[in-house]
């Protein structure tokens, strides 16, 4: 076993564990207590992926990160949590706002994250019009049921499955895991990936905008569920998701930004957040928003 810390105060902004990975944002993530998304942290318990075949665990107690894994997985780990991302200098760099002035100061240390790009895209398919539990719920289900077991300090854990493996599953089978009508979506997703027919990671190379496009290719993707796919995993920081929360916030603080066509709005109120980093903004208000009541 391979396991190393992290200085927490070493970071800029610091980081929120349970935030970074309890915020929406991830779903290929899972906790030794099974009570991920339950709405309350436990600072004792791991939380772990595979990524590649390697099992990882992390888990924030005491100013620092522990990590333990199969692999020498500091490298991995910073890349996953975006450990190196200057914290402080994008929350001072964000516009001056009063929703977002209150957001960053309430979940300070939560990072985006970076997630493997096949396990990102079919997350949020399964994400439509579904709670932020549920869609855990989902997610796992499909792993434990199609991801490869990997054996790891005398335990099983499962990787997210592959496109070919989920591929072969049939819409019969998804939906029996909870999927309903996002299963053959799934499916035709998995095959076309499979297949070579395209590959999210692809929309790596591309302009922001053109990026979105070549992703609503999939089946079941929309913009929305692209731009989620862009913001994490894809490096795209600038991409701001309109989902329900987005949408509430800008009836309620940002109205001028509604300009009647998801494009144009989004691109409006990435302005509004400031650009580069408005993913991050987005981030925190959606965050903010779900839980603050």
């Amino acid at each position: 076993m391979h396991s190393g810390e992290v200085d927490l105060e070493a970071l800029s902004g610091g980081l929120d564990l349970y935030r970074t990975l309890e915020s929406g944002q991830t779903y290929l993530w899972r906790r030794t207590d099974g009570a991920m998304y339950g709405g309350a942290p436990a600072p004792d318990e791991w939380y772990y992926t595979v990524v590649d075949g390697a099992v990882v665990r992390v888990r924030s107690r005491n100013g620092v990160l522990e990590w333990e894994s199969s692999i020498e997985a500091d490298p991995l780990v910073r890349r996953l949590l975006r450990l190196e991302d200057d914290l402080e200098a994008i929350v001072a760099a964000a516009p001056d706002d009063p929703l977002l002035d209150e957001a960053y100061a309430a979940h300070r240390g939560m990072r985006l994250v970076d997630d493997p790009p096949f396990g990102t895209l079919i997350s949020f398919i399964c994400s439509a019009q579904m709670r932020v539990d549920r869609i855990h719920g989902m997610v796992s289900a499909l792993a434990r049921q199609y991801g490869e077991p990997v054996a790891f300090d005398g335990a099983t854990y499962h990787a997210f499955p592959t496109p070919e493996r989920l591929a072969a599953a049939t819409e019969g089978e998804l939906r029996e895991l909870g999927l309903g009508y996002r299963a053959p979506y799934v499916v035709r997703t998995a095959e076309m990936v499979a297949d070579g027919e395209a590959h999210p990671a692809e929309a790596r190379e591309l302009e922001y905008e053109d990026a979105r496009e070549f992703l609503k290719r999939f089946v079941g993707v929309g913009d929305k569920v692209a731009d989620c796919v862009l913001l994490f995993s894809l490096g795209f920081d600038q991409a701001v998701p309109l989902d329900t929360w987005l949408k509430t916030a800008i009836e309620e603080h940002y109205p001028d930004c509604d300009r009647g066509s998801y494009a144009a709005t989004s691109r409006a109120l990435r302005e509004r957040f400031g650009g580069e980093y408005a993913g991050y903004a987005q981030t925190y208000v959606f965050h903010h928003l779900r839980t603050r009541d």
